[in-house]
């Protein structure tokens, strides 16, 4: 039966690869409707990220044996793309750099892939392009070692205001036991935002992958000079990897140009890594005060800094 099972899963293996080389052009003649095959526009990439590189040290990256890329390189020299050089360091081994045809030739594919890939999510709704990148994210963190990931900052849309509620809920409860009062406090928090009409105020949601990996919200606090930073969230794969310094300083340039002269929050004592990023952040504590709440008995704590 196992073997069976595995027989299965093999074709469905094979089968998506058919479906994604062809999706993706490599069985092409030329990439992304140029000359160039996907192994040469692999090196005119490589080169130009990584600017002067030793042949041996390419030839590793892309996993090319000594005669293949031997031949690959010698056609992009042989069309003015690149060189090739004696190192400075050492007479035995040899160095490539593009030419300024080479970068040419880089940006140009560089473009044109993106445009591909834009005609290729572009019919595809958010929330099926959400599902592709988690997808392909699963698959790399599978099989590869996954690059960062650059963190989208984007105002809210709808179902995010419901989302910011339910991960609070759920991670506070997860992490702190804190019971259903909470999330009754932050829908509450939620209610009162949206319905206002106060003119300063924004809210942000962090993306990291095309998923909702943070939130942070900025709106009128005491007075009209000061703003107040809440509801910031931060998923647990989200840490650690400066989403949480991105949110606080985007809600503090969001308060400064909105002419606010000061910025204050609230929180509590357990809160490290929260507290962590509003230390580094240029905030300080100037009140606290023991209270019971949310089943538990903690200090709350009030956060100030000037703008």
């Amino acid at each position: 039966m196992q073997d069976q099972v595995l027989v299965e899963r093999v074709a469905q293996v094979r089968a998506f690869n058919r479906l994604y080389t062809g999706v993706i052009g490599a069985l092409d003649e030329g990439l992304v409707g140029t000359s160039y095959p996907l192994s040469e526009a692999r090196v005119l990439y490589e080169l130009e990220q990584q600017g002067v590189t030793e042949v041996t040290e390419l030839r590793s990256r892309l996993g090319l044996d000594a005669g293949y890329a031997s031949r690959l390189l010698s056609r992009l020299e042989g069309r003015g793309l690149l060189v090739r050089e004696k190192s400075a360091s050492d007479a035995r081994r040899q160095v490539i750099r593009l030419t300024d045809s080479g970068r040419e030739a880089q940006h140009s594919l560089e473009q044109r892939t993106i445009d591909q890939i834009s005609d290729l999510l572009r019919p595809l709704s958010d929330e099926d392009q959400r599902r592709l990148l988690g997808s392909m994210r699963a698959i790399t963190g599978m099989f590869g070692e996954p690059e960062p990931s650059p963190v989208v900052l984007r105002p809210p849309r709808a179902g995010d205001f419901g989302w910011i509620v339910q991960r609070h809920g759920a991670l506070y409860a997860q992490e702190y036991g804190w019971d259903a009062t909470f999330e009754a406090r932050v829908a509450r928090i939620i209610a009162d935002y949206v319905t206002g009409d106060e003119p300063h105020k924004a809210t942000w949601i962090a993306e990291l992958d095309g998923e909702r990996a943070g939130s942070v919200a900025c709106s009128r606090g005491r007075d009209d000079k000061t703003a107040q930073l809440r509801l910031l969230l931060l998923e647990p794969r989200a840490r650690g990897r400066g989403v949480g310094k991105r949110l606080v300083s985007e809600c503090i340039e969001f308060a400064r140009a909105a002419g606010y002269r000061a910025m204050e929050l609230e929180t509590y004592n357990v809160l490290e890594a929260a507290r962590g990023i509003y230390r580094k952040a240029g905030f300080e504590i100037v009140e606290r005060e023991p209270a019971r709440h949310y089943g538990h008995d903690l200090v709350g704590e009030t956060w100030r800094r000037e703008l």
